[in-house]
């Protein structure tokens, strides 16, 4: 409710600001890079970056930002599922993006820009000439083109070649995995449900400039950024005060807890069934139903969408789709011959999922382990419960 409110407020105020597409600031008036911090939501996790405008003269306090999309877009859901939303830059009073955050308890950090006034006229402009609606829109992709990395992109496109990066400051270079890993609890459904979704292709290293797809990482770089040998910050303000809230759901409600208890499960019903010599259908309805739904899914963000963080993923060797189909088939009592053979492949791919993760061609999350355990416990015995049955019709 909140972001399609704030998408009314934009549209009105872009609509109202008088400020000309060629800007003419007062030598008064100031640049300054806003970060925001951490909040609840997924979406806010990873923080937020914006640029401000203020001009005493001109009676103007006003940021821009990237990275705003309207709730009411057709078929909104289904684009922000395939990778096809557009996204816009926005500007709105500070007055309200200050509320908004304080609203969310939320941080933000200013840090003022030691620019001229030429500078300031072609940064302004630069934006006012994105704000215009033939060049307003523009497709999102988290990790390459947002919120954050749009703001090097302004500067380097309006202050020239003497805007230059300093990179030394960073101790190590971390995997786009990695980096987006920082903000999030292991043991939380959102980090396991982003190790899920996305593929092997954020594995690999970051360059220095790509780990400024995070806000942060924006922020403790332009500390270390120069602008005609100078440094470009001139001055940092904290604007709010706010201490980030860590992440601590309770037991209950985290995926330990829940994918424990199915381990449980798993392994006191598997041996009950060896005890007994006999096999849970719906036990094992259960696990391929969600195997391949989850699979499914896996193979629509990869084959079907334009995330391009979404591919290669591997998960689809243990999430395996065709298991959605094979859910129905070991219901029945009867089984085909074949099914020994489908289920030692699947052991099998479970191993292969296993070496992928051992020389990290990818990452899983921690938590993948106990569903491999449970699934590699439960094809096993199916196997062994097959073959019996199998001997024991000879």
């Amino acid at each position: 409710m909140f972001r399609k409110i704030t998408f009314l407020l934009v549209l009105f105020f872009t609509a109202s600001l008088s400020l000309a597409q060629n800007a003419q600031l007062s030598p008064l008036s100031k640049i300054s890079l806003l970060t925001v911090g951490t909040g609840e939501d997924l979406a806010a996790k990873f923080g937020h970056s914006a640029i401000r405008l203020q001009d005493p003269t001109l009676g103007i306090d006003e940021v821009y930002g990237y990275g705003t999309y309207d709730f009411e877009d057709p078929n909104f859901y289904l684009n922000f599922t395939r990778g096809k939303l557009s996204y816009t830059i926005s500007r709105i009073p500070f007055k309200y993006f200050e509320y908004s955050y304080q609203q969310e308890k939320r941080w933000i950090r200013e840090q003022e820009l030691d620019v001229n006034l030429e500078q300031r006229n072609n940064i302004i402009t630069f934006l006012e000439h994105n704000l215009l609606p033939e060049n307003k829109k523009y497709k999102y992709d988290f990790l390459f083109d947002n919120c954050a990395t749009r703001i090097p992109l302004v500067f380097e496109k309006t202050l020239g070649n003497t805007f230059k990066f300093d990179y030394n400051h960073l101790e190590e270079q971390l995997t786009f995995r990695e980096l987006i890993r920082l903000k999030l609890n292991p043991n939380s459904w959102s980090n396991f449900g982003i190790d899920l979704a996305l593929g092997s292709v954020i594995d690999r290293e970051a360059s220095p400039y790509e780990h400024l797809f995070l806000p942060i990482y924006v922020y403790e770089q332009m500390k270390h950024t120069t602008l005609d040998g100078k440094p470009i910050v001139k001055k940092e303000t904290l604007l709010l005060d706010i201490p980030e809230q860590e992440d601590r759901s309770p037991l209950f409600l985290t995926p330990l807890f829940w994918l424990s208890i199915v381990l449980l499960l798993v392994c006191y019903i598997t041996y009950t069934d060896y005890k007994n010599l006999r096999r849970n259908k719906w036990l094992d309805f259960g696990l391929f139903t969600v195997t391949g739904l989850a699979g499914v899914l896996i193979l629509f963000l990869w084959f079907a969408t334009d995330h391009l963080a979404t591919k290669a993923n591997f998960n689809s060797l243990w999430a395996f789709a065709p298991n959605i189909i094979i859910a129905f088939i070991v219901i029945k009592k009867q089984i085909p011959s074949w099914m020994i053979t489908y289920i030692i492949f699947l052991t099998i791919l479970l191993g292969i999922t296993c070496m992928l993760w051992m020389f990290k061609i990818q990452v899983f999350s921690i938590l993948l382990i106990i569903v491999l355990l449970a699934l590699a416990i439960r094809y096993v015995y199916l196997i062994y419960y097959f073959k019996s049955k199998q001997l024991s019709k000879k």
